[in-house]
């Protein structure tokens, strides 16, 4: 908080909602939702309505690899639509859902910042460009080895 104004509480909102979802295994729920507007001095809708707002805030548990696959314009392009549909068809789960095993969540967002090497996913921190069936195949096999 003592990199924010004390005045501008609310501007620690998304610092703070990044900080709460890493400590909750990578999720908010709505007391802790709670928590952030008191601290925050703001109301609870204020926060909800941020945390939904944007698509890096998760409202339910996700998997061990949260798989987000870009969807605009330029990936979609490239090719965005048929690459969640192989994912969709790989991990026997849709958009917005999580394998059985809650190893992978699969999620359709906004721009990833990697419009030249489209299609493109990001799994947790990591970025995966110029993405083909058999580049998934491989980043799919190497992360179940990884969990084992």
């Amino acid at each position: 908080m003592t990199r924010y104004p004390e005045e501008e509480k609310r501007s620690a909102l998304l610092p703070a909602l990044h900080i709460v979802q890493n400590e909750n295994h990578g999720f908010l729920t709505e007391d802790l939702m709670r928590e952030i507007a008191d601290i925050l001095e703001i109301t609870p809708l204020q926060v909800y309505e941020v945390a939904t707002f944007y698509t890096m805030y998760n409202l339910k548990p996700i998997g061990k690899y949260h798989i987000q696959v870009c969807r605009t314009l330029p990936c979609a392009l490239m090719g965005a639509e048929k690459l969640v549909a192989y994912l969709e068809e790989k991990l026997g789960i849709h958009h917005g859902e999580t394998t059985q095993d809650n190893l992978f969540t699969l999620t359709e967002v906004e721009c990833l910042a990697s419009c030249g090497t489209a299609p493109m996913m990001q799994i947790n921190q990591a970025y995966y460009e110029s993405l083909n069936k058999s580049k998934v195949d491989k980043i799919l096999e190497d992360l179940r080895q990884k969990a084992k």
